[in-house]
C-alpha cells in the first residue's frame, strides 16, 4: 500500500539527469570535444569513409563499362576481319546497311501495319 504514494521517476527526466551527470565529469568533456570532431573527419571530409564508398562505386561501374567495351572491341575487329576475307559478308552489309542491290535486281519494299 505504501507504494502507491512513491512516485515512480519518469524515464526520459533519469535519461536526462544521467546524462548531465555523466557531462559534468571534466574526462568525458573532453574526450566528447576530441571524438565527435575525429568522427566528423572520417565520414564526411574529402577522405573519409562516405566519400571512399562513393568513389568505389564509381571505379565499380567504370570498370563495367570498359568490359562492355573490350567486348565490343573484339566483336567489331571479328566482323572487320570477316569484311576483309569474306565476300559474303561484304555483300551482306552493303545490302542491309546501305540499301546497295546487284545489277537485275528489282526491290520490292513491303509497308508494314500502321
Amino acid at each position: 500500500m505504501d507504494e502507491q504514494f512513491y512516485r515512480k521517476p519518469k524515464r526520459k527526466a533519469y535519461i536526462l539527469s544521467s546524462l548531465r551527470k555523466i557531462l559534468k565529469k571534466k574526462s568525458v568533456r573532453i574526450t566528447l570535444l576530441i571524438v565527435i570532431p575525429a568522427l566528423f573527419f572520417m565520414l564526411f571530409s574529402n577522405r573519409g569513409f562516405l566519400k571512399r564508398l562513393s568513389l568505389e562505386a564509381e571505379k565499380k561501374a567504370m570498370e563495367e563499362k570498359i568490359r562492355e567495351a573490350q567486348q565490343e572491341q573484339l566483336q567489331l575487329q571479328v566482323q572487320s576481319k570477316a569484311l576483309d576475307n569474306d565476300p559474303k559478308a561484304f555483300e551482306k552489309v552493303a545490302r542491309e546497311k546501305y540499301g546497295l542491290i546487284r545489277e537485275g535486281e528489282t526491290v520490292y519494299k513491303v509497308k508494314g501495319k500502321e
